[in-house]
């Protein structure tokens, strides 16, 4: 499925000028068919997966309780 840069900034929650930053700079994939840029939806699946997998372990970094100073209760 073929997304527009609109459609893509909203899909990868990031601005319009983002979109065409990543095109200027050929870091992603997208055709013109004349009218409008197409850019291929399915090449961003990897990255939204590996996004998510780096967002769950922040989250299980976060949750993870300090252990206490063992240096606390060495005071003279």
């Amino acid at each position: 499925m073929y997304l527009t840069i609109k459609e893509t900034a909203q899909y990868l929650s990031v601005t319009e000028a983002y979109i065409e930053q990543l095109m200027n700079q050929k870091k992603i994939r997208f055709i013109h068919d004349g009218e409008q840029y197409l850019i291929y939806k399915e090449q961003f699946n990897t990255h939204l997966e590996q996004m998510e997998k780096y967002k769950e372990l922040i989250e299980a970094i976060l949750r993870e309780p300090i252990p206490e100073d063992p240096d606390v209760k060495d005071e003279d």
